[in-house]
């Protein structure tokens, strides 16, 4: 499985938008981290970043906030949406996630 993590400073960005990189990273049958990459996405402008993540054969984002049409149209690329996680490493969020212990608080976008 392949997870997208928005990043700003190598931690999880509170704004999808606002990211600098994301984090692909790499699990396998067993939830383990096998590989993690750090790629800078295009240009931001609407609908861009969803086919993007897509494009780099991510299945799930976890990010802090992301606006409704953000997460339609990752929805609509066939990407599992979760916002809401704390700005933390992403290899700890993933496997948080894994172990199904991940805690987020709510999106902190409203648009």
């Amino acid at each position: 499985m392949r997870i997208a993590l928005p990043c700003y400073g190598k931690k999880i960005c509170a704004h999808f938008g606002h990211c600098q990189e994301f984090a692909f990273i790499d699990t396998d049958d067993d939830n383990n981290i096998i590989k993690v990459e750090y790629k800078e996405p295009p240009e931001h402008q609407p609908g861009v970043y969803p086919k993007w993540v897509a494009d780099n054969g991510a299945k799930t984002v976890i990010g802090g906030g992301m606006g409704s049409r953000a997460q339609d149209l990752f929805l609509q690329n066939g990407i599992k949406v979760i916002v809401g996680a704390p700005e933390e490493d992403p290899e700890k969020i993933v496997k948080l996630y894994l172990e199904g212990n991940l805690t987020t608080t709510g999106n902190s976008c409203d648009h």
